[in-house]
């Protein structure tokens, strides 16, 4: 402890718990401290001792009472020197005469002192980090204070390391930056040593270290804090071009335009940016306490072209809290705080080409009481300008990543249908399962579950089950483009279909088993890219295909196989593939040829065989990898000599 302030935490329930602290004197023939007793107070000469409790853990707080400063001439109750006190305290939490926990503190405390000298303006010479560590002691952290375990740190003061002396740092980072080696040849660290060892081992210095390599060739880059913040433009006065999808929307003041969202891990981000032509519909827990304010609502917000627009905000109240609250706590009326929050907001941005023409904000608040868990809503839409009665004209015909993709069934009268998937709600169950659209670019894959009787026959439970399935699918085509006409049909592509195999196994009488029960929907749905609009991607679906998968269910007996219900949970993926607008020219012969040859294809590269003998290896001196290069290779040539049948003849003569 070197300030005059130092806490700590004690784990665990502190009712009856009584805290003291004493000072510890040492025992001035052994040198050990004096057995503390649960008999102290909570102060103790110059420290007092405050305990703050809580739940299952208790702030503890030791603070010095006394001055710091040092003494002037004829004065007292000050410190006579820099080093103005060196104590050992001991905090012990007792229950009656039991002794729960203890903690040691050795404080030493310099006095406060304001520097009046000459500052030198000598520049820290810093070693050469080829031939020395620069870091003699890595784990000296703290200037002028000693580090815990740092036995190296020169500001420890035998009394101070003598309470972590059995427990110091080890390794690099404890101070022994040159360790042996296993290449050396007086190290014993190589638990199989071979027996050429001897003849190609190092014999050096422990100053000529390849430890020394770690802290070779250092860096010093300047720390980027990370912000939404907009970097300035290079060049001055140059207009901005207009945004282009996801790009972010910039404010007044050069900062991102920023919307709660939720985050991969399903968190929401308070201050996560808003993309161009990126809509979303997000939900986000929070309380009274937590509760934040988002952006102000007259904030400026860049267009596209350096213009700047003003929100067009129109604020109503929440006529039914039933809907956002979706927890509340039985508190007292009279112990209930209130405060008025915002319960939704809800943005459309109305674009054209690469501007933001209009945005409009209606913002929901309501009461949030405390205890009570509010779901907010926050949906952002951008809309066409050319946009009729709500309905907007795309201008891109192409999908883009999150609309849902276009259904029909071009066979009945009324063309329009759907492509879904299932959203469980409750007990997962089928029956009180409801539906969500497929969105285009986004792998989906959900289930409910089907109660089955044991005494299900396995022809109709394949039919309730391929019913169930298909229920998702009411329709017979998928648009190409999102902007697909029901009048003309070449816009649409017949969803392919893989019907289940019909199943000819017996399963001899036996209750409670089913095989092939087509309990798995897979839908492929295969894109490309045919282009761009104004510089947003135009994707297109090239074709649908639909299979099922089978499995074989089994009645699951419970306990005492009192329940004659069991459970088949059925499942439906969706799977995008992006395959090339054009199919790929095929490869040449010399292209096959060529590829055995290609360093970045293959893990052997031949032609860098010599490559230590060219200018472009700077390893090592030139003159060293030629020399090194010429007596290998005269190393091959005596191997070579050696194993021919007539230098053994001519070595026996």
């Amino acid at each position: 402890m070197s300030g005059p302030r130092g806490n700590s935490f004690f784990l665990g329930n502190s009712s009856g718990v009584n805290f003291s602290i004493i000072l510890s004197p040492r025992d001035a023939e052994t040198g050990k401290l004096q057995l503390a007793n649960c008999s102290g107070s909570k102060r103790a000469g110059d420290w007092n001792l405050d305990v703050t409790p809580g739940v299952n853990i208790s702030k503890v707080t030791v603070s010095l009472t006394r001055t710091l400063e040092l003494c002037l001439p004829n004065a007292t109750e000050c410190c006579p020197s820099p080093l103005c006190m060196v104590e050992t305290l001991q905090v012990l939490a007792c229950r009656g005469s039991v002794m729960l926990a203890q903690l040691l503190i050795q404080a030493e405390i310099f006095a406060n002192s304001s520097f009046t000298g000459n500052v030198s303006e000598n520049a820290t010479i810093i070693p050469n980090q080829a031939f020395k560590p620069l870091g003699s002691c890595p784990c000296n952290l703290t200037a002028g204070a000693c580090d815990v375990r740092c036995c190296c740190d020169l500001e420890c003061t035998p009394d101070l390391q003598q309470l972590f002396s059995g427990s110091c740092f080890t390794g690099v980072f404890g101070g022994d930056v040159n360790p042996p080696y296993d290449q050396l040849c007086s190290s014993q660290s190589m638990e199989y040593t071979p027996e050429w060892f001897p003849f190609l081992c190092v014999q050096s210095s422990l100053d000529n270290t390849p430890f020394l390599g770690y802290f070779y060739h250092g860096s010093i880059s300047t720390p980027k804090v990370p912000s939404f913040k907009i970097p300035p433009q290079t060049s001055p006065g140059k207009p901005f071009t207009g945004y282009r999808e996801g790009d972010p929307i910039i404010t007044e003041e050069d900062e991102y335009f920023t919307v709660p969202q939720q985050s991969m891990a399903g968190q929401c981000v308070g201050n996560a940016p808003v993309a161009y032509l990126h809509d979303f519909d997000v939900k986000c827990l929070t309380n009274l306490e937590s509760y934040k304010e988002g952006l102000p609502h007259d904030m400026r917000i860049n267009s596209g072209t350096a213009d700047f627009i003003q929100q067009n905000v129109v604020y109503r109240a929440i006529t039914d809290r039933g809907k956002f609250i979706t927890e509340s706590e039985n508190l007292l009326a009279a112990e209930v705080l209130c405060q008025n929050v915002t319960f939704a907001e809800h943005y459309k941005f109305i674009w054209k080409d690469k501007n933001i023409e209009q945005v409009n904000v209606t913002v929901f608040h309501g009461s949030l009481c405390d205890g009570e868990i509010l779901t907010q809503r926050f949906t952002v839409e951008f809309l066409s300008l050319n946009s009729t009665n709500g309905e907007e004209l795309f201008e891109n015909p192409g999908y883009q990543v999150g609309k849902p993709v276009r259904a029909a069934n071009l066979n009945a009268s009324d063309p329009l249908g759907s492509l879904n998937i299932w959203q469980p709600a409750g007990r997962g169950l089928c029956a009180s399962a409801t539906y969500r659209p497929v969105l285009f670019g986004v792998d989906s894959y959900s289930g409910c579950i089907l109660e089955v009787d044991i005494n299900e026959d396995c022809s109709l439970l394949r039919g309730n089950v391929t019913e169930k399935l298909n229920a998702l699918i009411q329709a017979t085509h998928i648009g190409k483009r999102d902007n697909s006409s029901y009048s003309d049909r070449n816009d649409w592509l017949e969803i392919i279909r893989l019907d289940p195999l019909s199943s000819n196994v017996s399963t001899g009488g036996l209750k409670g088993i089913c095989p092939d029960i087509p309990a798995n929907l897979n839908i492929h749905i295969i894109f490309a890219k045919v282009g761009a609009v104004q510089g947003i991607p135009q994707q297109q679906i090239l074709a649908v295909q639909i299979s099922y998968s089978t499995v074989l269910w089994q009645f699951q007996c419970g306990l005492g196989c009192k329940n004659t219900l069991s459970f088949l949970p059925i499942t439906a993926s969706v799977q995008f593939i992006e395959v090339p607008a054009q199919p790929p020219l095929p490869v040449s012969r010399y292209q096959k040829l060529y590829a055995e040859f290609d360093c970045s294809r293959n893990e052997v590269c031949w032609p860098q065989l010599l490559y230590p003998l060219t200018r472009f290896y700077t390893g090592e001196p030139y003159s060293q990898s030629l020399a090194k290069g010429l007596f290998l290779a005269f190393l091959v040539l005596l191997a070579a000599i050696m194993s021919n049948p007539w230098f053994s003849k001519l070595w026996n003569r």
